[in-house]
């Protein structure tokens, strides 16, 4: 039965990737891919070789009504991102909702993601937490960064390396300087770092430093910060 394959891919570390996945990818007809030649080149490095079609956030909105007719006229695809999870902080939202619309399978497979180990790294309460991805970079910015300030729990946000530091400088005006904060970059790679510490401290970590790579900042929430329970007044 044709269906549509969510497939994650590695965010660094090429081991990361699945033996299903593996599989999945050399079982399928066809491949859509954020960046083909990306995509591509972690073909080579499986020895796969598939027809790949180029599904981004720039074309997704044209292609998605052509991708499931493809599916409901018997071909089974995979969908991958240039690394993780698809639809996380990348495309595919769209070509899942119009699948289910049209009562085609959709599999997701279990996979890479940056958010997990950055969250579970941190240091921070990981037992509730929530994910923002990439704040606005201009329309709405102020009001969301204000909202994630009040954010009652662990808050978890994706950027790029060139607006790290206004960034952290931003969240430590609307939450303070002494708000908890791991910053997670490379993931998986050579150069991994985790830089754990107030807004402050951190600020002052990268502000001495070229910062490259993908960055993952794992915030402390407003009611862990303002340190609600304490062990006197937690059990009577």
């Amino acid at each position: 039965m044709s269906k549509l394959f969510l497939v994650p891919t590695p965010i660094g570390n090429l081991e990361d990737i699945t033996l299903r996945a593996i599989r999945i990818l050399k079982e399928v007809d066809g491949i859509l891919a954020e960046d083909t030649r990306t995509s591509g080149n972690l073909l080579r490095h499986l020895d796969i070789s598939k027809p790949l079609t180029a599904f981004h956030i720039r074309n997704e909105h044209q292609v998605v009504e052509r991708v499931a007719d493809r599916i409901l006229a018997g071909e089974t695809l995979a969908l991958v991102t240039d690394a993780g999870t698809p639809a996380i902080s990348d495309p595919g939202f769209l070509l899942v909702r119009e699948c289910v619309r049209r009562g085609i399978e959709v599999e997701c497979l279990p996979g890479p993601t940056a958010f997990v180990p950055a969250l579970v790294n941190s240091g921070l309460p990981a037992e509730k937490f929530i994910f923002e991805g990439f704040l606005p970079h201009k329309k709405g910015r102020q009001t969301k960064l204000q909202a994630v300030a009040n954010y009652p729990y662990t808050t978890i946000l994706y950027e790029s390396p060139f607006r790290l530091l206004k960034t952290l400088q931003q969240l430590a005006e609307v939450c303070g300087p002494e708000r908890r904060v791991s910053v997670a970059r490379e993931l998986t790679k050579i150069h991994e770092e985790n830089a754990r510490g107030t807004l402050a401290e951190v600020i002052e970590h990268f502000s001495k430093k070229e910062i490259k790579g993908e960055i993952v900042i794992v915030l402390e929430g407003r009611d862990v910060a303002c340190n609600v329970l304490t062990d006197d007044d937690s059990d009577e």
